[in-house]
């Protein structure tokens, strides 16, 4: 698996020093404001295995960040195949840092490296990007990142139980359309 790394961001394999961060995030209403509830520690560390597992099955997923200038694990970014209970199939770009990580750039400059590995390296076609309604933040970096979204795309997530958490917005951006020389 390749690491990526940015001026300021390494994204990488994840460690067993990240769990800690990673609960502590998973635990943060505010970091979980879009994405349901908070979740155990057991849950947590559930959900890495899950990433290592589905990066060894695809050669890509969700990758831990840190800051190159401290080593502090600060979320994570990356691609992961669609859940097939949405109403759309391919690639999805995401991101999440935790609070202290927020209002720096931070999603944006690894979601770029994210993109450009998916298109230069994994020659995918599309990526997209999908989030809450409510979630003005993370729209923000997909709009940033060149993604457009078409209000027709616009879907309820079928996962979701009734509430701010169900309707949901879908951005896209096209891959190269020329063969590489």
């Amino acid at each position: 698996m390749a690491e990526l790394r940015t001026d300021r961001l390494t994204l990488r394999r994840w460690q067993d020093s990240d769990l800690e961060p990673w609960a502590a995030m998973n635990a943060d209403a505010e970091v979980r404001e879009h994405l349901g509830d908070l979740l155990t520690r057991e849950q947590s560390d559930a959900s890495v295995a899950q990433f290592q597992a589905e990066f060894d099955q695809h050669g890509y997923g969700w990758w831990a960040v840190e800051v190159r200038a401290t080593g502090e694990f600060i979320g994570f970014a990356g691609l992961d195949q669609v859940d097939d209970d949405m109403p759309f199939t391919g690639v999805e770009i995401g991101w999440r840092l935790a609070r202290s990580a927020w209002g720096q750039g931070y999603a944006t400059e690894a979601a770029r490296t994210v993109l450009a590995h998916g298109f230069d390296t994994l020659e995918l076609p599309e990526i997209l990007a999908v989030t809450t309604a409510t979630n003005l933040r993370s729209q923000a970096v997909m709009r940033r990142l060149g993604m457009t979204r078409d209000p027709a795309d616009d879907f309820d997530d079928p996962t979701a139980p009734e509430g701010p958490l169900r309707p949901n917005v879908l951005y896209r951006i096209a891959g190269r359309t020329t063969p590489r020389r």
